[in-house]
């Protein structure tokens, strides 16, 4: 672990450089508003360790797949979310010397990433070769309310002489993807221009032979220049090359004097505007970003950011390190997604890096839309489940490439546009458990919100198609007399090309149950509208809800009767069954074990049973979940970093309260602390809606049963207090847990039925309930 990040309440602190952990920085202190992103990089030129990244929410490129041997039904290609333009780029000269962090002396240093006003700020002290001592003070954030613009302040200071300042704000479209698989650019140059004080420059994605549509973004940028906070007439020299733009002024500099340039900088994407418009579009918004200036652009930024957290912040008194560590969870995942826009899902590291490309996993279903419910408008979590709606049709053409038929669904394990992009056999072949989180996210939703709409107007028809593909996926084995399923990847990657994976067997049965009381429900309600349905999807009525009753009542679930235990597999049991406790030398073993004694290995990467009797709670006694918990969890590495949340929400809900809190710091601090050694490629977004599950879900006991919000709150020992604010039909609610009891303030007009601790209560609009 790296422990050089100071704990703060609001605030990500790196007060000393640390140039061996700088993507490691870099990755935390990102910035993004849902359309745009940018890795903490610095202004000025930086010669040493560094990822440059900026990324814009939808835009991708289809790079050929790269593997040693092609098997039928792989994706022809990984969806690649593009590093583009770098619009935050300043170059500085002093007397001809590149100022760069890399190669002078950095005598004070200080990188803070406020979480509060979601503004990235650093100040150092640095000697230039020749002696020469200047200070450097930068401010930046990427704006809530105007998305798809991000605006600098940038000041540097003599600090012991005098001598010609060169300052060069520049576009940079000569960025290539750290993961490509054949190290090529993506990007073509459509158009480029610069002026005294603006440059925009035009890119587009490179010809594919996919059929994948070509995107083009205009990025651009104007600055004003001020010495002592007084504006300056200037003279600049605009310079154009190859995907490049930029334009140079030069002036003297007095010691003491303050030098501060403002740039603003915008990228629009073909996605969202015309092409013919894009350009003159980009004018335009730079004129209005400008004409507010930075102050008012930041004004409106920070109250943004205040009215996000008034709905979910989680305050923590008595431990600084847990406090900071669930604020950045919570404020990377609210800068990733903000549900204005249905065509667009949570990237596993959202605008943070790279590495697994694609838009989405199953991930976003099971872990992030259980925080959207909670923490923003309906319409938020609602668009997640538009965009697999959207993607419906593509699920079934993913299926009919494997073999299915019939209209059979399976979505992609990682997708851009609903086509299948990954590309390890094991995975997108056989990881198929992501069919059901789907299924299981349309059944959150609705439980949460009481809303049928979706689940009426688009959530069946993916219900059936998913239904679909179960169906065909399993097969009647004539020994067991029962429905088993063959060749699959439950959510433990550990294990590959299994039978019977308990957790898939029981999902797709889950899936077909709800289904049918769907369908069954829809019948006795509204008739007309499941005869739509019907025509809309060819559905054999009385054909097919007979088979899936047949399967749903004789699937196959590997069990131990010794052990009263579910089986991860069949045959899990001939492993050589150790805990992690007789390997600590050999940790992690993703990184120190050939991926053949991995598979032989009874080690679980994550919860995999246990993910299933999370989803499942209310279907288990609390004692079952105990014994596999207890079974399971001493052989589980947790080398995914979806796995501690779901650890500590079982182990909270079972009492075992010093590993529910063990699993929550993993969870919350997994980033910040670098546990898995790969922050420097990006952030684990989707991971940290896991963080905030373990709060409410694990120590708090939030759930949900017949339409009543149900609450059964612990306080950690570790914690004098803890708050949180969640919405809930209407209501929003302020939560606070303290030793001394339990506290629930209603701040809205709508008045909200609860069960607290075991008891019933009704908390008015605008009152409080304290027990």
């Amino acid at each position: 672990m790296k422990n050089y990040i100071t704990h703060d309440e609001w605030c990500i602190v790196e007060n000393s450089f640390h140039p061996e952990h700088n993507e490691i920085t870099e990755s935390l202190m990102s910035l993004g508003n849902g359309r745009m992103g940018q890795r903490g990089n610095f202004e000025e030129r930086y010669s040493g360790k560094t990822l440059l990244g900026n990324y814009v929410a939808g835009v991708y490129f289809p790079d050929k797949t790269r593997v040693g041997w092609w098997k039928n039904g792989y994706p022809n290609y990984f969806a690649k979310v593009l590093n583009a333009c770098n619009w935050v780029g300043i170059e500085i000269r002093i007397g001809g010397e590149v100022l760069d962090l890399h190669t002078c002396e950095v005598e004070g240093f200080s990188r803070v990433l406020n979480m509060k006003e979601g503004v990235l700020e650093r100040t150092a002290t640095v000697t230039l070769s020749g002696g020469k001592r200047l200070r450097i003070h930068s401010k930046r954030f990427c704006s809530m309310v105007d998305d798809e613009a991000g605006a600098i302040s940038y000041s540097i200071t003599p600090l012991n002489f005098e001598d010609n300042i060169s300052i060069t704000p520049y576009l940079d479209g000569n960025i290539r993807n750290r993961d490509s698989n054949y190290d090529e650019s993506f990007w073509n140059e459509i158009h480029r221009e610069a002026g005294t004080s603006q440059a925009y420059l035009t890119l587009e994605t490179k010809q594919n032979p996919y059929g994948v549509e070509l995107f083009q973004v205009a990025t651009g940028m104007c600055f004003e220049i001020k010495i002592n906070g007084q504006s300056i007439d200037y003279q600049s020299v605009p310079t154009e090359t190859e995907k490049y733009v930029a334009a140079t002024v030069d002036i003297n500099l007095k010691e003491g004097q303050e030098l501060t340039i403002y740039k603003y900088a915008v990228n629009l994407s073909s996605a969202n505007y015309k092409r013919e418009d894009l350009l003159e579009q980009a004018k335009r918004y730079i004129a209005r970003i400008s004409e507010k200036g930075f102050d008012q652009m930041y004004l409106e930024h920070i109250q943004a950011w205040a009215e996000k957290w008034e709905k979910n912040d989680i305050a923590i008194e008595g431990n600084v390190a847990a406090q900071q560590g669930i604020r950045f969870n919570i404020f990377h995942l609210g800068q990733t997604y903000t549900g204005e826009d249905e065509r667009l899902n949570i990237g596993p590291k959202g605008f943070t890096g790279e590495k697994y490309g694609g838009s989405t996993y199953w991930d976003t279903e099971a872990y992030c839309i259980p925080f959207y419910l909670s923490t923003a408008e309906q319409k938020v979590a609602r668009n997640l489940l538009v965009y697999r709606h959207k993607h419906l049709q593509k699920a079934i053409e993913n299926a009919e490439k494997l073999g299915f038929t019939d209209g059979a669904a399976l979505y992609p394990m990682v997708t851009m546009n609903g086509e299948e992009c990954h590309n390890e056999w094991e995975i997108t072949f056989e990881e198929i458990h992501r069919n059901g989180a789907i299924a299981y996210a349309i059944y959150d939703y609705t439980r949460y919100t009481g809303d049928e709409s979706y689940l009426t107007d688009l959530g069946l028809e993916v219900l059936i198609g998913i239904s679909r593909f179960w169906k065909q996926r399993v097969n009647w084995s004539e020994d067991k007399k029962q429905y088993v399923m063959l060749g699959v990847t439950g959510p433990n990657e550990y294990e590959n090309n299994v039978n019977n994976n308990w957790y898939t067997n029981y999902i797709a049965a889950w899936t077909l149950r709800y289904t049918l009381d769907v369908i069954g429900k829809l019948w006795t309600e509204d008739s007309r509208k499941l005869n739509e349905i019907i025509l809309r999807t060819s559905f054999q009525l009385n054909k097919e809800l007979a088979e899936w009753k047949h399967i749903v009542e004789n699937m196959h679930f590997p069990y131990d009767n010794d052990r009263q235990v579910y089986l991860q597999q069949q045959g899990f049991l001939d492993k050589e069954i150790l805990t992690v406790d007789d390997i600590t030398e050999h940790r992690p073993i993703n990184q120190k074990w050939s991926w053949d004694r991995i598979l032989r290995s009874c080690f679980i990467k994550q919860a995999d049973v246990l993910q299933g009797l999370y989803f499942f709670e209310d279907e288990f006694q609390p004692e079952v979940i105990r014994r596999n918990f207890e079974f399971y969890e001493p052989m589980t590495v947790h080398e995914s970093s979806l796995s501690p949340c779901v650890h500590s929400i079982l182990a909270a809900g079972i009492g075992l309260k010093d590993k529910a809190y063990e699993m929550y710091v993993r969870t919350a601090r997994l980033d910040l602390d670098d546990y898995n050694n790969d922050t420097e490629d990006g952030l684990h977004i989707t991971s940290m809606a896991g963080t905030w599950m373990s709060i409410v879900k694990g120590f708090a006991g939030q759930r949900v049963k017949d339409g009543i919000l149900i609450l059964n709150p612990y306080i950690p020992e570790q914690w004098n207090s803890y708050t949180f604010r969640i919405g809930f039909r209407g209501a929003w609610l302020r939560i606070g847990v303290s030793k001394q009891g339990v506290t629930v303030e209603n701040t809205s007009e709508s008045g909200v039925n609860m069960v607290v601790k075991g008891e019933e209560v009704f908390v008015d609009a605008h009152s409080t309930w304290t027990k």
